[in-house]
C-alpha cells in the first residue's frame, strides 16, 4: 500500500490545479493496509513504519479516515512501530510548476483564504529512516509539519518573489472537475474550503534536530532545477 501516492483530478479546460491529494485514493486502502500489516507480522518483521496522513480522525474525509483502521492494525499487531502524520506535501506543487511559471497562476479547488500546513517529503523520509534505525521513535505517533500555515495569497506572493513575475491566486470551481478521482476528493475540497488543514511544526523540528525544509527553499529548488 502506498499511502502517499498523489492523485490529480481531471482538470478544467482553463487551468490545471495543483495535485490536490497528498494521499492515495486507492479503493479499499484500509483493507489493503490491514492485510499488509498482518503479512508483516506473520513474516516476522520487527518494526513497521507507516506514513499515514495528518488528522486521520477527520472521518468525513475518506482519504484520511481510511488510515485510521491501518493505524489500529499496526498498534494491535504486536510489532514495534512508528506512525507518521505528514501534512500536505510540497511536492504536490511540482505538477503545477509549468502553470505557475508560464500561466502565472496558482490554482486549487478550494478557497484562497483557508490555511494549510505543509511539509517536504524529504523530511518525512528522513524521519522514517530515523524510525527504522533508531529506537527513540519506537511506538510513537508523530505529526510532521514545517513552519508556516499559509493561504494561497501568501504562497502566490512568495512565488512571485522567487520567479520575478506576478502569480495570481485562483480558486477553481470544484464542480468543473470531473471523473472518479475528482468525485472521490469532493469531501476533501469541501473541508479545505471551510477549514483548511493545519498542524504544528514542533514535533518535526524536535525529531530532525533542525528546522524543517521551508516551502520557499522548495520553490527555489524547483526554479533552479527547471531553468
Amino acid at each position: 500500500m502506498s499511502p502517499t501516492q498523489a492523485a490529480s483530478p481531471t482538470r478544467s479546460p482553463a487551468c490545471k490545479p495543483c495535485s490536490t491529494s497528498h494521499r492515495s485514493t486507492l479503493p479499499d486502502q484500509a483493507a489493503i493496509g490491514q492485510r499488509v500489516v498482518a503479512q508483516a507480522a506473520r513474516a516476522g518483521v520487527a518494526r513497521f513504519v507507516f506514513s499515514s496522513v495528518i488528522h486521520p480522525v477527520l472521518s468525513s474525509l475518506p482519504n484520511h479516515a481510511a488510515k485510521a483502521p491501518v493505524e489500529q492494525a499496526i498498534i494491535d499487531s504486536g510489532l514495534e512501530y512508528a506512525i507518521l502524520h505528514p501534512a500536505v506535501l510540497y511536492q504536490n506543487f511540482a505538477a503545477a510548476w509549468r502553470d505557475i511559471t508560464e500561466k502565472r497562476t496558482l490554482a486549487e479547488p478550494w478557497s484562497n483564504e483557508t490555511r494549510h500546513s505543509r511539509v517536504d517529503y524529504r523530511d518525512v523520509a528522513e524521519v522514517a529512516a530515523i524510525a527504522l534505525i533508531d529506537d527513540r521513535l519506537t511506538n510513537g505517533t508523530f505529526e510532521l509539519c514545517a513552519e508556516g500555515n499559509l493561504d494561497r495569497h501568501a504562497i502566490a506572493a512568495m512565488l512571485a518573489d522567487i520567479t520575478g513575475h506576478s502569480v495570481e491566486a485562483r480558486r477553481i470551481d470544484p464542480t468543473t472537475l470531473v471523473g472518479p478521482k475528482a468525485d472521490a476528493l469532493r469531501p476533501m475540497y469541501d473541508h479545505y474550503e471551510r477549514h483548511g488543514l493545519q498542524g504544528n511544526a514542533l514535533t518535526l523540528r524536535a525529531i530532525l534536530g533542525r528546522e524543517a525544509r521551508s516551502l520557499r527553499a522548495y520553490f527555489e529548488h524547483l526554479a533552479n532545477a527547471r531553468c
